[in-house]
């Protein structure tokens, strides 16, 4: 409504500016949504995929730092393989061509950190490192299976 001044009175701007916002609250509340799901601790696929690729670096970190020998090259060896594929292979997940090629690929991320953890375990325990060295590793190791462990079971049920 207009004053005789030649400006909006209060409660009209409020009234006009609420049936301009009035489309956008659907995105409004989806948005709400997408950041309450992430403060409830879920990780969002990119989130995910920078953890791979950190936890593949720190995986790198811990062979360079092994000591020369053959039994180290070995377990060296397996485990930089093992530790870079859930990586590579949630990268390849991301453009699955269907929801059960998804789920399988997610299965074989799964599978590599499960043999990681174990090689991890394995290299803790020949001493080459100061005690608690790669508790922390373990730990992301074992917090990545359970993210793949929650998501196929999620995904799974979908297809």
């Amino acid at each position: 409504m207009w004053l005789k001044s030649g400006g909006f009175k209060m409660y009209d701007v409020r009234f006009k500016i609420y049936d301009f916002l009035e489309p956008f609250k659907n995105r409004k509340h989806q948005l709400n949504k997408k950041l309450n799901t992430h403060a409830m601790g879920k990780t969002t696929p990119q989130e995910l995929e920078d953890r791979l690729i950190d936890f593949a670096s720190r995986i790198i970190d811990v062979v360079e730092a092994l000591p020369k020998g053959p039994i180290a090259r070995h377990l060296g060896g397996q485990v930089v393989r093992s530790g870079t594929s859930p990586a590579l292979n949630y990268g390849e997940a991301r453009g699955a061509e269907s929801a059960s090629d998804f789920v399988h690929k997610l299965r074989i991320c799964l599978k590599e950190l499960r043999e990681t953890f174990i090689c991890i375990k394995i290299i803790n325990k020949r001493d080459w490192f100061n005690e608690g060295k790669l508790k922390a590793i373990l730990k992301e190791n074992n917090e990545l299976i359970a993210i793949f462990v929650s998501s196929i079971r999620t995904h799974g049920k979908k297809t």
